[in-house]
């Protein structure tokens, strides 16, 4: 009933195989219909923007998902893999500026139109979508794309617009003027969320110390730091912390005033004139650095006190220019401070800014710091490298930037957002508390809006009469059909009359922020509150969610944020958060380096299962994947050939005389190696099950591959001579039963982790039916920790036994008289595993230290002699293609001891060899071979026997 296996097996070819099985039988489809109607287990699937190819990483989230989606399908649950496609946003914008050769809003809006950019984004997001599922379908992670929800469509949207409606009912969305990260080339604030999404390190910036003159005393001068000297000219107001101490300073012919513990940046040893509070500076006035922050009405360029002020760097003094720091607005809205932008939206100077007038701010510094030094304002200035946030798609320097942005008041509930993220089961746990509820503790108001064009409009219409503000949740609520497209331009020119005044609404121009898309998929993708909510109920919230590290502060967060605003609880139960992926050295993957690793480079030459159980056993959680064709080579020689070879040896002799339906032998009546590895095997089901209830695959899998070795390397080994025996009995049929019970369960508890070479062994031993339609295996009642104990004492002993061969440089082919080994006696049927392992006559135990007898009478000389036959003719037997159960006949030419240990042990070669006919001479028609055997010469002929 058992195919032939081939021992040198091709892992991806197998796969591609299996792929056309898959699709030929609906083996997926089978899996949920067998499940249909069962109690569901709920899976979110975080959406990839399919605008771009997949890569290596990809493969890393999709292989946990997949994972525990298959193990729940195997416990019995109905798990539905809904795919889902994120279109929106920078990610797409982006891409298709490139293909256009524009860049900017100017260019989108004035050469290509924004129906027409709209329209190219919309075919964007549709281009790779095939690539993503040949890439999701080769590594075996199973989704149902026919059904997959996208966020573009009408449906989805009007989700997302009651989101925000039922947001702005409970008056959580407002519209603020606030310094925002922001990015100058996508002409677009970013969220706090985004903006972690987004570092550069070891970025080189100018650090600039500069003077700012008294106007009571131009002969001194308040020193100030900043990093960014673009800000300069909107210069308004210099802080000070009122507390601390500062020092007045001589320094050749000026006098400085700056933080006492700050000296260390002066050029000179410091000759102090006056020591004063913070506080006696506030009020100073100084002469300003440029005129285009001067104010025509209210009062600027004057020290005031803050309490963000830190004397851990700098001067101990802030430089404050009110529309490009969140801490500097705040200050200035507090003292009255009046201000406005000396940069514009597209980055660069205004044109009442003369000197710099177009130029972009980055490149402005360098001129500014010149202009300073001319005027002999510059006190020194330096290079420094530092961590510098860029926008997370166009990798374009962000500034801080203020301007009018809507808001939801997340702050508002951030007791709740952490109280659900608490009762989250977070993998790694230190996440909960650490990255996530770091970022959750100093949670800041979501700033939504976008000012772009491909995006979920923003649903708010305002009255240009009297300024009313109306959200809305639908498009039935404006007059529009359902399948309406509600994309910009289209829904820009759609007018509402306000009820209040009688005037004309209109809506506001942004879109929403990409994020808001994603972190609404839990009802959006049933089209709630529309239709399906009952299905919503049933799948809300998910029980599982996982992604990479960064998603922190991405759609974990946005999941979280949504739910506990709409529905008060998290969206999710548990998320194992993932590392990433890296080269073999620890460096992110990049064109640059030349170490981007091609996914189906991978998949062709080493298996997409391979590259899943790398990810599953190589690291901890959370950590970092150093991921090469190396360490993949590894994983197949180390893991996957030795699991082939078991599998090949079974089915090798198992087509030879063994049936499965035969009467099972009782376990308790099995060999003591059956007992121990169905013990060994009922453990690791329970070992198993427990890691991935827990969420915790990495331990279960590692268990996995060390219950490999042990069956390849103890319980295959010392049980070969069972089943090569050519007669039929109880002992044999209970080896090959205890064989086949432990790869096919192993078969069912592997499905899960690497689905193509399970389903391929599992398939040959059980008629054809695929792993992926069985259930997940359960503890059997036959573990004896006795007998596990005992084993493990008996591998101690062998090793030390081994240790004590090498030292007498004696081979374990070379019988021996007697080993005496420290410990306990073994019951006898476990000595003699040791006895025949180490190839001695008598094992006895109690001894203070190993004691081997390494005198070699002729007797075991001979049988040693004998052994090394052994290993000749079934050298040559290879060498011959020959089968495993033919006969042979067999031929040799010896002297002396050779000729003896021939003699003496002919029953024995022959029982090992499968030889019929056993006698010396050269006869015709025997494949024979001259060789060197101990010292002395043999020739061997064999034949298959007729």
């Amino acid at each position: 009933m058992f195919d032939k296996v081939d021992p040198k097996v091709s892992f991806p070819q197998l796969e591609l195989e299996l792929m056309e099985r898959w699709k030929a039988e609906g083996t997926f489809q089978q899996s949920l219909e067998l499940r249909r109607g069962r109690p569901r287990f709920v899976f979110y699937e975080g959406p990839p923007t399919a605008n771009g190819k997949p890569a290596t990483h990809h493969i890393l989230a999709r292989a946990f998902k997949d994972l525990f989606g298959r193990y729940k399908t195997m416990q019995g649950f109905y798990v539905e893999r809904k795919a889902g496609w994120d279109t929106h946003g920078l990610p797409v914008e982006i891409e298709v500026e490139k293909k256009l050769k524009i860049s900017g809003k100017f260019e989108i809006e004035n050469e290509i139109g924004v129906e027409r950019f709209n329209e190219l984004c919309r075919q964007s997001v549709y281009e790779y979508v095939e690539d993503w599922v040949a890439f999701s379908e080769r590594m075996a992670f199973w989704q149902d794309y026919e059904n997959a929800y996208w966020t573009l469509t009408s449906d989805y949207i009007q989700s997302v617009w009651w989101a925000l409606s039922e947001m702005w009912k409970q008056d959580l969305v407002y519209k603020g003027f606030r310094v925002a990260p922001y990015c100058s080339r996508c002409a677009t604030p970013l969220s706090s969320h985004e903006l972690a999404q987004g570092y550069r390190d070891n970025v080189p910036d100018p650090s600039v110390f500069v003077r700012f003159r008294l106007k009571q005393d131009p002969n001194t001068s308040i020193l100030a730091w900043t990093t960014t000297p673009w800000t300069l000219p909107g210069n308004v107001a210099l802080a000070v912390a009122k507390d601390v101490v500062y020092i007045k300073v001589k320094e050749g012919d000026e006098h400085l005033i700056l933080a006492e513990p700050r000296l260390t940046v002066l050029k000179e040893p410091p000759q102090v004139v006056e020591r004063m509070l913070g506080r006696d500076l506030v009020g100073l006035e100084y002469e300003p650095l440029y005129p285009y922050s001067v104010p025509e009405q209210g009062r600027a360029q004057f020290v005031v006190d803050a309490d963000f002020v830190s004397t851990e760097e700098g001067t101990g003094v802030v430089h404050t220019s009110a529309l490009y720091g969140v801490d500097d607005l705040r200050l200035c809205q507090e003292k009255g401070i009046p201000f406005k932008h000396t940069v514009g939206l597209d980055g660069k100077f205004l044109p009442y800014v003369d000197k710099f007038a177009g130029l972009h701010v980055k490149e402005a510094d360098p001129l500014i710091i010149d202009d300073l030094k001319a005027r002999g304002l510059l006190y020194k200035a330096e290079t420094i490298l530092h961590t510098y946030p860029e926008c997370w798609r166009c990798k374009t320097p962000l500034i801080y930037y203020a301007l009018d942005a809507w808001y939801i008041r997340t702050t508002e509930r951030k007791a709740e957002l952490i109280a659900n993220n608490n009762a989250t089961n977070w993998v790694p746990a230190h996440i909960k508390t650490g990255r996530m509820g770091d970022w959750l503790e100093n949670n800041v108001d979501w700033q939504f809006s976008r000012s772009r064009y491909w995006g979920t409009p923003v649903p708010i219409w305002i009255c240009e009469g009297c300024g009313e503000q109306r959200c809305i949740s639908s498009a039935a609520e404006i007059g529009l059909k359902d399948d309406a497209d509600l994309h910009r331009p289209y829904i820009d020119a759609v007018t509402l009359p306000c009820e209040k005044c009688g005037g004309v609404m209109r809506r506001v121009p942004e879109v929403l922020d990409t994020w808001f898309d994603s972190g609404s998929m839990p009802f959006a993708q049933r089209g709630h509150p529309r239709h399906d909510s009952d299905l919503f109920e049933e799948t809300f919230p998910a029980d599982f969610i996982s992604e990479a590290i960064d998603q922190t502060r991405g759609w974990f967060y946005t999941l979280l944020a949504i739910s506990t605003l709409l529905f008060r609880q998290n969206a999710y139960r548990n998320v194992i958060c993932l590392g990433h992926v890296v080269d073999p050295k620890g460096k992110k993957a990049s064109k640059s380096r030349g170490n981007v690793l091609d996914p189906n480079y991978l998949f062709e030459n080493f298996g997409s299962d391979a590259v899943r159980w790398y990810f599953y056993t190589s690291t901890q959680i959370g950590e970092n994947y150093r991921t090469g064709q190396d360490t993949l080579r590894e994983t197949v020689q180390q893991f996957f050939i030795p699991l082939w070879n078991c599998y090949s040896f079974f089915v090798l002799y198992a087509r030879l005389d063994f049936d499965p339906a035969q009467p099972s032998v009782p376990i308790d009546q099995r060999h003591v190696l059956d007992r121990w590895l169905l013990s060994k095997l009922s453990a690791l089901v329970a070992g198993v099950t427990g890691g991935l209830d827990a969420y915790e695959p990495v331990e279960p899998a590692r268990r996995i591959q060390r219950f490999v070795d042990d069956l390849s390397n103890w319980y295959i080994r010392r049980s070969r001579r069972r089943v090569w025996k050519p007669e039929s009995d109880r002992d044999k049929l209970a080896a090959y039963q205890t064989l086949h019970e432990t790869l096919a369960t192993l078969c069912r508890l592997m499905a899960p982790f690497t689905p193509f070479l399970a389903d391929a062994i599992y398939r040959n031993l059980s008629d054809g039916k695929s792993v992926h339609l069985a259930d997940f295996p359960k503890p059997m009642p036959v573990q004896d920790s006795r007998v596990e104990a005992d084993m493990a004492r008996a591998r101690q002993a062998v090793e030390a036994g081994f240790a004590a061969r090498d030292a007498s440089r004696l081979k374990v082919r070379q019988p021996l008289a007697a080993i005496a080994l420290p410990g306990d006696p073994l019951p006898e049927d476990i000595t003699a595993i040791v006895r025949d392992e180490l190839n001695v006559k008598s094992v006895t135990f109690g001894a203070a230290e190993v004691h081997l007898d390494t005198v070699i009478t002729e007797e075991l000389k001979l049988e040693g002699l004998a052994r090394e036959v052994v290993r000749a003719i079934q050298d040559r037997r290879k060498k011959l293609g020959l089968n495993v159960e033919d006969r042979i006949d067999t031929r040799y030419v010896a002297d002396g001891m050779l000729a003896r240990a021939m003699e003496r042990h002919a029953d024995y070669l022959k029982n090992e060899t499968l030889t019929v006919t056993l006698a010396p001479g050269r006869d015709e028609g025997f494949d024979g071979e001259q060789m060197m055997l101990e010292g002395e010469q043999i020739w061997i002929g064999i034949k298959r026997h007729q």
